[in-house]
């Protein structure tokens, strides 16, 4: 008895092995989470817990066109139905998909307190409401017309879509995060206008590379904006699937009263605005920060802002590159496209979520269309046996009225006239008013209609050209509906320079304003105009600035930038920040690493610097406040540094004034504040290089005389105009002034008075240009040149504009002309001066002689 006890108990224990059991259980676990947890699939770019909440919404009939209902009661739908896990998973889910700052398209409307980009948590699910994003109506378009698959819930009660019909390809404009169990992913946001580009092209391109891809999908673009510094990891994750994106923040460095500040107005995507305050708080504390006195969050509904208030004596160029380095000001996103295909993970670049997404579209066209075709058969089918009846309408009465019973009567519709069970029901349920005429007609040309229905929707199965296009057609109505500017900026960084490669080398209007603001903007947006219109209003600059710089470039040209001390900076036209039209563009100091105290003095678009003949013809001219000239071949300057270069060796107390490009045969004319002007041609000045110091150009007056302007003219005809401090000035030919040798005295250009003040400028311009002419006081005045007229090289001038009390004029730009009236609003100008009236005169004096007013020095070079 004992042991048949024992043996019974030995059939009940199964031996197995343990490792085996162990990894077995885990696979069996891990892919329960991949599948049906932590993974997107590539077709919508959702997980389970976010289709179904989708899903959920649909069933209670929450559409963007119907008022908001309880976030509990469709929590409470999407647990009892399709996700029986906790309420904070579903609730949560739905939050984050209503909040602008996690999702670049969010596909919930919410209504309450959604949370904030602070941190703080959403109100409790029985305060807030929600319905559908517009945009959502698009993922569940046609769900209802057999476009996916279907499986059973929890519960086996119910159905739930496997995959929604997605229109639009959510995966790469939402983007997605999830940790499974042995992988995970992060899939950045785009930008929805430019994916669905880059899906037109590849429809119309099987082939198409990703090289080209990325013409159309510049780089992610996260919902916060910001910018994305350096192309190399998005090239990578475009190309991989995998790349680490380096996120900043968009600040700039402005005057507050009387001290600088950093001004923050969008942050990196995923980053909690006040804990980074507070992090950058300690670490100021801690002394890792220096040079910040306070931090001021000023943000509101109208969008971000975060000041950080500069000390006196710190550089506010080098505290910003201390926060990005320190703080999440910048920070990266690490990029890794795994999501489901056909059930398994993998690795996606660019081109393959396009393809699948492509694919999954086509599918569902394909599905859409044999259900409408159904669906059309089917009613055809009836309409036929309505047909059939009304043209024995007669008989059909006859032999209903004879009838017992209902089934009899179909029967013997069924024998006597060769209809279907389906169409003799029809017919039996007709009612009488579908007897008369006008019904009878209208039947007819339901039929009509729908047989050419049908005929279209068999032409779309028989086409997949055909199919392709309706796709195409689909997503270009998604664009015109939901398509958006891009938010996040592209800056490249120095190791970008393959970046030209990937940029379309298109024309560009390149404005710096007075201020050193700059930006690039596509010139398109320059509209053409007929002569007497009023121009294009070219930024939105601030009150006291103006536009001083307009040039033409393509976005493979060069930039060079020369600051007072003699350093050389270099852009490429692409690493510009594009702006707007009317957008005031970022402070130069932002995009290049000078130093707080040094100031640009020139700037110089450069067509080409790997062109070896381009380089050994041109060259740059250089001259200093103390007379010095420098010549130096555009060769010297074809291997840029990010700290910059040197480009000309400065004396003690002395400062680089100008710097121009030229061809080697210019004609120099350089003007002292003495009012004299010496007029060499460039061959006088040999080619040096960079770490030289140059050449004597002109001999000053005196101790405290200097060079206050230098121009070089190729153009015979061209006309030279000085200015006076206190508002005089004139135009002159240039042929008035004999070519000499250079470090010569000079001749006179203006008669210096005690009532003209001493010369402030000297401008090569023509009658297309005006002149903005700034006063110490702060007052800005635009004078059109075309309106003064040439006169002698020795004259007084006439006076410009009437300056009040003690003020001067500080400095002339030469700007282009613009025929509108030039008014506060529209200009930006502030017009506080007066011009000159007609009473004043010109004012002529004697020339002096040869002798004295072309006195010539030949000087050694320095």
């Amino acid at each position: 008895m004992a042991e048949d006890l024992e043996n019974q108990e030995n059939d009940k224990v199964i031996r197995i092995d343990i490792d085996e059991q162990m990894r077995s259980a885990y696979i069996d676990y891990s892919m329960s989470v991949i599948v049906s947890r932590a993974l997107p699939d590539v077709r919508d770019g959702l997980k389970p817990v976010h289709r179904r909440v989708l899903y959920g919404m649909l069933d209670l009939g929450v559409t963007s066109s119907k008022p908001h209902k309880k976030s509990a009661r469709i929590v409470g739908e999407v647990l009892g139905k399709y996700h029986p896990h906790g309420d904070a998973s579903v609730y949560f889910t739905m939050v984050r998909m209503a909040q602008d700052w996690s999702l670049r398209y969010p596909m919930v409307d919410g209504q309450g307190n959604f949370g904030h980009i602070d941190g703080d948590s959403p109100a409790a699910m029985r305060y807030t409401e929600a319905r559908f994003s517009k945009i959502a109506e698009e993922m569940l378009a046609d769900i209802n017309k057999d476009t996916v698959d279907f499986q059973l819930n929890f519960d086996d009660t119910l159905q739930e879509p496997t995959v929604l019909p997605a229109k639009i390809p959510n995966l790469l404009v939402n983007g997605s995060s999830g940790i499974a169990v042995g992988m995970a992913t992060n899939m950045a946001p785009h930008n929805l206008a430019e994916v669905i580009d880059a899906t037109i092209n590849y429809i119309d391109n099987r082939e198409i590379t990703i090289e080209e891809l990325m013409k159309f999908v510049k780089a992610p673009d996260f919902p916060t904006g910001g910018i994305i510094y350096g192309y190399t990891g998005v090239k990578e994750a475009f190309e991989t699937g995998r790349g680490r994106v380096l996120m900043r923040a968009k600040a700039e460095i402005e005057m507050l009263k009387d001290r600088e500040v950093i001004i923050v107005t969008e942050i990196p995507y995923q980053v909690n605005k006040a804990m980074m305050i507070e992090r950058t708080a300690e670490l100021v504390g801690e002394k890792k920060i220096e040079g910040i006195s306070n931090i001021k969050d000023e943000s509101n509904k109208d969008g971000i802002r975060i000041v950080y208030e500069i000390k006196r004596d710190a550089n506010a160029s080098i505290v910003l590159n201390n926060l990005f380095k320190q703080t999440a000001l910048q920070t990266s996103f690490s990029v890794n496209n795994i999501a489901l295909v056909k059930g398994r993970p993998q690795m996606l670049n660019l081109k393959d979520l396009i393809m699948h997404f492509v694919d999954h579209r086509h599918e569902v066209i394909v599905r859409r269309t044999k259900f409408e075709l159904s669906e059309a058969e089917k009613r055809a089918h009836i309409l036929e046996g309505y047909l059939i009846a009304l043209d024995h309408l007669d008989e059909v009465i006859k032999l209903i009225r004879a009838s017992e019973t209902p089934e009899e009567a179909r029967v013997g519709l069924m024998e006597k006239f060769g209809l279907s069970d389906i169409q003799a029901r029809a017919i039996l349920d007709m009612t009488l008013r579908r007897l008369t005429g006008l019904e009878r007609d209208k039947i007819k040309d339901e039929y009509a209609e729908l047989m050419k229905t049908i005929e279209y929707l068999k032409s779309i199965l028989a086409d997949e050209g055909l199919r392709m296009q309706i796709i195409k057609d689909e997503l270009t109505e998604i664009r015109q509906k939901f398509g958006d500017e891009r938010r996040t900026q592209i800056v490249h960084s120095a190791e970008d320079m393959s970046m030209e490669d990937f940029i379309e080398d298109e024309e560009v209007v390149i404005t710096i304003s007075h201020e050193g603001y700059i930006k690039r903007t596509p010139a398109t947006e320059y509209r053409t105009q007929g002569r007497g219109g009023k121009g294009s209003k070219g930024s939105d600059s601030r009150n006291e600035d103006f536009i001083e710089h307009l040039l033409i470039a393509s976005n493979h040209n060069y930039m060079l930038f020369f600051t007072e001390t003699g350093r050389c900076f270099w852009l490429r036209v692409y690493e510009i920040p594009e702006g707007s039209r009317l957008s005031k563009g970022r402070a130069i100091q932002n995009i290049i690493n000078i130093p707080k105290e040094e100031k640009i003095k020139a700037f110089i678009k450069v067509i080409n610097l790997k062109d070896q003949d381009y380089l050994e013809n041109n060259y740059i001219i250089m001259c200093t406040k103390k007379g010095t000239i420098k010549k130096t071949s555009l060769e010297a300057y074809s291997r840029p540094r990010v700290n910059g270069i040197n480009a000309i060796n400065i004396n003690e107390g002395d400062q680089l004034l100008e710097a121009s490009l030229t061809t080697g045969s210019s004609e120099i004319v350089m003007a002292l504040r003495s009012g004299r002007a010496i007029r060499f041609n460039e061959e006088k000045v040999r080619p040096m290089g960079r770490t030289a110091t140059g050449v004597r150009g002109v001999t000053l007056g005196h101790d405290k005389d200097e060079v206050v302007g230098m121009i070089a003219v190729d153009d015979p005809g061209a006309t030279v105009l000085v200015v006076s401090e206190k508002g005089y000035g004139k135009r002159t030919d240039i042929e008035d002034y004999r070519v000499t040798n250079r470090g010569g005295k000079g001749v006179k250009t203006i008669n210096i008075t005690e009532k003209t003040g001493a010369l402030v400028a000297i401008k090569n311009v023509t009658d297309a240009d005006d002149l903005m002419i700034i006063n110490k006081s702060g007052i800005v005045i635009r004078i059109v040149v075309s309106e003064l007229r040439v006169m002698g090289r020795a004259t007084q001038g006439v006076r410009l504009i009437n300056l009040k009390g003690n003020d001067e004029i500080a400095s002339v730009a030469r700007i282009e002309h613009e025929d509108e009236e030039i008014e506060d609003a529209e200009s930006h100008v502030v017009v506080d001066g007066e011009p000159a009236g007609e009473g004043d005169v010109e004012e002529d004096v004697e020339e002096e002689g040869d002798e004295a007013a072309d006195e010539e020095t030949n000087e050694e070079e320095n």
